[in-house]
């Protein structure tokens, strides 16, 4: 008998150094609001809240804290030299680089790694790898330190193995959880695997507009180092068009949870012959039934879905076993993606509710109401091993918020980067948070 198992979701806290910098090339919405102003607190604030009424709810809900930011150990490789002051300085001199190291872009935990659960691994671990993430150079400074925290994380080596991020080239470009997605009949039961990838070996049309971020070979890969068993893994391609229209990730336009997989009928090449594979698969080997709810470009375009998210909407599996949409305030204030809504939760399928958060501040660059989380499949016993100090509480979320209205910035610019003061913020800050969920010396500046 299969133990009972729960689904985790671990947010990303918002680092003190969030900024709209435009860094990240067929994200639109990052480019939109490049060089525009943020705001830190309220970003924060506005991902607490989130976690808080997800937890609210009656699900599991952790944290994930900020990456170290600036990060000087990144000038320092790339030949900048002398004080922190001197670095920051220098690097005025270069404004995209100084925004890649003060990026607080580890806030999109659906990027930190690709999480396997135990009961789809040979070994009955719950596997971890990191993403690389090498097509962003900003993004590609998190994976020692994401590896880093997951260690700190899940530190029983008889529960969870642990893998080192895949080479750093082209060829294993890896952007995680993202472009991944786990289909079952519950969560403590076997299920289906399904990578998405935007490229590999082989003549395929490629985008025309944007690059293909994920690949074929790191999708492979991550399903040998977890112990996959191939019979139920999927490997399914993006469409280039729905590249081309600013779908970054899969998770844009694709969202499944248990047997439930809500997804844009341009998201993928060859859907008919894919949805058939995951069909199939899903049926013998859960024995369960499906749903699969396609939304037509007719009633909600790609560019819709992109300016709303609708498809990064958080989907869980409340208490009462029903499922509820988490969607961002955006798809709520356009009419259009507001029907296709209600017309889901009125129709014969598990969605029963829609729940509208405001997280207007990680839309803005780019992330809706999924990028915002790691999904961690955990049996009781699992979660008893893993490091307690990281689950949302009452009394945590009371503290947390405290601790963001103490420490963060209302605004920033791109003109406050270049100020050492910033950097001493961001470092008091991390180290009081080390303290508050028990992490000990996380960060460098700590040792």
């Amino acid at each position: 008998m299969a133990s009972i198992a729960f689904e985790v979701n671990f947010d990303g806290l918002v680092g003190p150094t969030h900024n709209y910098a435009g860094l990240s090339f067929g994200n639109l919405a990052s480019q939109k609001h490049a060089q525009s102003i943020s705001h830190p607190k309220e970003a924060a604030l506005q991902g607490l809240a989130k976690m808080k009424f997800l937890a609210d709810l009656g699900l599991k809900q952790a944290v994930l804290p900020p990456h170290e930011r600036p990060d000087f150990s990144a000038l320092r490789r790339l030949g900048f030299h002398g004080t922190d002051a001197a670095l920051l300085q220098q690097a005025t001199k270069e404004p995209k680089l100084l925004a890649a190291v003060y990026s607080a872009s580890a806030m999109w935990a659906a990027n930190a790694a690709t999480v396997s659960p135990s009961a789809d691994s040979a070994d009955g671990r719950v596997h971890f790898t990191p993403a690389n993430l090498i097509s962003q150079f900003h993004r590609s400074l998190e994976p020692a330190m994401t590896a880093r925290i997951l260690k700190a994380i899940f530190a029983d080596n008889s529960a969870f193995a642990h893998h080192d991020p895949l080479p750093a080239a082209s060829l294993f470009a890896d952007e995680g959880a993202a472009n991944h997605t786990r289909l079952c009949s519950s969560h403590s039961s076997v299920g289906v695997e399904i990578f998405v990838h935007g490229r590999g070996c082989g003549s395929d049309p490629s985008p025309r507009t944007f690059p293909a971020r994920q690949t074929l070979e790191a999708s492979n890969a991550i399903a040998r180092l977890h112990a996959l068993d191939p019979a139920f893994t999927i490997f399914a391609r993006q469409s280039p068009e729905a590249i081309d229209a600013g779908v970054f990730h899969n998770d844009v336009v694709a969202v499944g949870n248990q047997n439930v997989m809500l997804y844009h009928a341009s998201a993928h090449a060859n859907p008919a012959e894919l949805m058939n594979e995951i069909q199939r698969k899903f049926v013998a080997r859960t024995g369960g039934r499906l749903h699969l709810i396609e939304v037509a470009p007719q009633e909600v375009s790609l560019e819709e879905a992109v300016q709303t998210y609708l498809f990064n909407s958080q989907l869980v599996t409340v208490p009462d076993g029903s499922m509820s949409l988490i969607a961002p305030t955006e798809c709520q204030e356009l009419s259009g993606v507001r029907q296709v809504i209600e017309k889901i939760i009125g129709a014969e399928n598990p969605i029963r509710s829609v729940h509208y958060l405001d997280v207007r501040q990680s839309m803005r660059n780019g992330g809706g109401p999924a990028c915002l989380r790691l999904r961690v499949v955990l049996t009781a016993r699992e979660l008893s091993l893993a490091h307690q100090g990281m689950f949302l509480t009452d009394g945590l979320y009371s503290r947390l918020t405290d601790w963001v209205k103490r420490h963060y910035r209302d605004e920033l610019g791109p003109a406050d980067l270049p100020d050492p003061q910033l950097a001493q913020e961001s470092w008091r800050a991390l180290d009081e948070l080390t303290q508050i969920l028990s992490l000990g010396s996380l960060y460098s500046f700590q040792r």
